[in-house]
């Protein structure tokens, strides 16, 4: 998607160079920031993070089409309520069984017939998040230290959740409106493969609905792309350098070139998947990632009641508190 929005910033065609050059920059910007520090570093992207996002969703909403916004996401509230059960478990199995014998007809395997969307979408997405659990939650934890379980869940689900539902509520159903409209035919766009590009032609479409203001919100929109990706970046670099950095019996940041390492680490993992092989190693990595969530499935569930046993411990009138701070250094030495 950066790719796709620099080369359109600056009538370049999309190719592979364009994307080496992106992931160093991205390197550049979350290795800097995680170098710097949770205060200096960190925090300072994740502000600015949030006056873009805030800046670009405002603009959409007040300048695109706000009252198609506001109905849809109501519909899909009351979709979403009534569905939701039969969503988070739907697999499409006969879809996924047709495919499997019409690949198997041509001698190929079933990761070449492409599988279906709610193959990916529902079970990898979950997968993911399963995968993607242990390390974000260390970093929250760490960020959140002297907050009470009830700031850190309010935060987390209820805020987190929120963020999401504004996102795709105002970008995803302007989208939908431009589809619709005629102006963009965005779905022919992601059949042909060319997602990331229809992502920067709705910013394009959004800006140049009021005045020629599309190039200038998806410069915009680039940088809060950049800063995602880094800030991103910038949790799993701090959350491995914490974890390889031996206890100390106090709460101290990483060693400065420890959390640079990590940085550096995850920068070449990203050009290696590239030169290996580009899409095809990215479904590769997805399946990879469906695999390591399954047993960590277990993994989490122990965590879980582990916690709930350490609370019971060294907390037994914790149902008569109202609050209750956690110390994540206090948790790593139990």
């Amino acid at each position: 998607m950066l790719s796709a929005g620099l080369a359109e910033l600056f009538g370049l065609e999309r190719a592979f160079w364009l994307d080496v050059v992106v992931i160093m920059i991205w390197g550049a910007i979350f290795g800097f920031s995680v170098y710097s520090g949770l205060e200096k570093g960190i925090k300072v992207l994740s502000d600015i993070n949030l006056w873009l996002i805030a800046f670009i969703l405002a603009f959409t909403f007040l300048f695109g089409p706000t009252i198609f916004i506001l109905d849809t996401f109501t519909n899909s509230i009351g979709l979403l309520i009534q569905n939701f059960v039969e969503m988070s478990f739907y697999v499409d199995p006969i879809t996924k069984a047709d495919n499997f014998i019409t690949a198997a007809g041509e001698g190929k395997s079933y990761v070449d017939s492409g599988g279906t969307f709610p193959e990916w979408w529902t079970i990898f997405y979950w997968a993911w998040w399963i995968a993607y659990a242990p390390f974000m939650g260390l970093f929250v934890a760490w960020i959140s230290r002297g907050r009470t379980i009830r700031e850190l869940i309010a935060a987390e689900i209820v805020g987190g959740s929120l963020g999401c539902w504004i996102f795709f509520a105002i970008l995803g159903n302007t989208s939908m409106f431009f589809q619709l409209e005629g102006t963009l035919d965005l779905s022919q766009m992601v059949s042909d493969g060319l997602a990331p590009e229809a992502i920067v032609a709705t910013v394009v479409a959004v800006g140049d609905r009021v005045l020629p203001l599309g190039v200038p919100l998806l410069a915009v929109f680039v940088v809060l792309a950049f800063i995602f990706g880094a800030t991103t970046m910038d949790s799993s670099a701090y959350t491995l350098s914490s974890v390889a950095t031996e206890e100390q019996g106090e709460v101290v940041e990483p060693a400065r070139w420890h959390r640079f390492f990590w940085a550096i680490m995850l920068a070449v993992v990203s050009l290696s998947l590239m030169f290996a092989g580009g899409k095809d190693s990215l479904k590769a990595l997805q399946s990879a990632s469906v695999v390591v969530a399954l047993p960590l499935m277990v993994v989490l569930v122990l965590m879980t009641l582990s916690f709930m046993r350490w609370l019971k411990e060294d907390f037994p009138d914790a149902g008569r508190r109202k609050n209750i701070t956690i110390d994540p250094s206090e948790t790593a030495a139990e």
